[in-house]
């Protein structure tokens, strides 16, 4: 450690950020990592405590005391390199993770937590700015080929972690740029997609070959894939390659079948999020959805619906309304209760800030027309949550005459996702678990394999929705997985 009494001296300092006013104005990214000495001073308050529960709370359990250490002593290459030997791209963690390392920190138990992620943050961005974030190609080929199917965060950093143990990956994605849901899920106000763009220059000068606009599969009942401009057959892939990898994120929104659905103005978050993220790239899209002069419901109250509410503060919304069904929890989690697990509390985002009226414990009973076939208004009401004596589980029941109504030009669906698109899994002949992911299991001989032979599967497709830096993690576990399958044995780390 630094300095062993950094955690007594020095306070936690949080990164600093454009104004609402202006920002709002563009979808460029807002927030600006620590300076040095910033960085240093968060670095000197991580303690010598013994036991580091922020590892455990990092899923890709990323060295963060021996990284902290180093930032506190300037030492930003080694610092950066110890970072990259368990996060491939600390880039895309330090900019959109919700950092569960923090709620596991020792000095959150009574203080506030080390800026574990804005140290990352400046980290990855002083080691791009000086030129230390190289490709590293194998010095031998194995002459096995991988397929890896999907460019989200698992498939990218499974394909890399193959690349580098010396196998032939070729990377299909049926979108017309590398990313997934990186690319057209996450506004570019929250990361701006040349981080994408020089990790995959990265990993073409390693080896890695990517092939955009190819549906692996067939077209999905609800038209997923359909923009592809060529398909491939799962034959085609088990033929020519010694391995595929099933990557692709978890892409079936969850609906909500009441009354009025199927009026004009009632969209999925992700019908409305990836048109602006090809807008800022430069594409055309005929029709655009708009939030501009209209009053707009959110209905979902995480990460996605948030993202929701920031794209249409930028349009220009007159008024924007975010409902989530559960209780509005805590603005202080108990901490002698739940640490160091993930805290449910009050998280108020960058684009609740921009503006946004939030209510929680509602449902949505149906949707007014406007006599014309649009949505005119949401018909809602509140809701209790109580426990069950018999089972002991929380159930929810309308409060009577709590029945009311508000104003929707546009509706937008931001409850999560149920599961991959089912189509994939049925073409490779991959058994499905309960929830409907590729059954696969994470432990032991086998780690990874699906049902089907040669076929493995990492990330949302086998785990279900769930964060970046989790689809990291399998990407890299899956990598060791197939390398261990294809050789006999791995030296890529676990």
């Amino acid at each position: 450690m630094g300095k062993i009494t950094g955690f007594m001296e020095f306070q936690r300092v949080e990164e600093s950020y454009e104004a609402p006013q202006s920002r709002v104005k563009h979808y460029r990214e807002f927030v600006l990592h620590l300076t040095d000495d910033a960085a240093k001073m968060q670095g000197a308050r991580c303690m010598d405590c013994g036991t580091p529960f922020c590892m455990n709370g990092c899923p890709v359990n990323n060295i963060i005391p021996d990284w902290n250490d180093l930032v506190f002593n300037q030492d930003w290459k080694q610092a950066l390199d110890t970072l990259h030997s368990t996060n491939n791209f600390p880039e895309f963690t330090g900019r959109i993770c919700p950092a569960p390392c923090e709620a596991a920190c020792t000095l959150n138990i009574n203080n506030d937590p080390v800026g574990i992620k804005s140290i990352e943050h400046a980290i990855i961005d002083k080691g791009w700015e000086n030129g230390w974030v190289v490709p590293l190609p194998p010095a031998h080929r194995t002459g096995r080929k991988v397929a890896v199917v999907g460019s989200g965060p698992a498939g990218l950093a499974c394909a890399q972690q193959l690349a580098r143990a010396g196998h032939s990956v070729t990377v299909f994605e049926k979108s017309d740029r590398i990313g997934g849901l990186l690319r057209y899920g996450i506004p570019d106000f929250k990361m701006e997609k040349s981080h994408i763009d020089r990790r995959v220059e990265q990993m073409q000068a390693e080896g890695v070959e990517f092939r955009t606009g190819v549906l692996v599969g067939t077209i999905d009942a609800a038209g997923v894939g359909a923009s592809a401009a060529q398909t491939v057959s799962p034959e085609q892939l088990t033929t020519e390659f010694d391995a595929v990898v099933l990557a692709g994120g978890a892409e079936v929104p969850r609906d909500l079948p009441v009354p009025g659905r199927s009026l004009r103005g009632i969209h999925y978050a992700m019908e409305f999020l990836p048109q602006q993220n090809k807008v800022v790239a430069g594409d055309q899209v005929p029709d655009q959805l708009m939030a501009t002069g209209k009053h707009v419901v959110v209905i979902g109250g995480g990460d996605t619906g948030s993202d929701c509410v920031g794209t249409s503060n930028r349009h220009g919304a007159v008024e924007v309304t975010q409902f989530e069904l559960l209780p509005q929890p805590p603005e202080q989690e108990d901490k002698p209760l739940v640490w160091p697990y993930w805290p449910i509390r009050l998280r108020t985002s960058s684009s609740h800030e921009e503006g946004c009226e939030r209510d929680w414990a509602v449902t949505t009973k149906s949707f007014k027309d406007d006599g014309h076939g649009n949505v005119a208004a949401l018909v809602g009401a509140r809701v209790e949550w109580a426990k069950d004596e018999a089972t002991g589980q929380m159930k929810m029941r309308e409060v009577p005459g709590s029945e009311f109504e508000v104003k929707a030009d546009l509706v937008l669906f931001a409850m999560g996702f149920t599961g991959p698109v089912a189509s994939v899994l049925d073409t490779f002949g991959v058994a499905r678990d309960g929830r409907g992911n590729a059954k696969a299991g994470t432990e032991g001989a086998g780690s990874y394999a699906t049902s089907a032979p040669k076929v493995f599967a990492a990330g949302d497709m086998r785990r279900g929705q769930s964060l970046v830096v989790w689809a990291i993690r399998e990407g890299r576990q899956c990598a060791r997985a197939v390398d261990e399958f294809l050789m006999g044995s791995s030296d890529l780390p676990r």
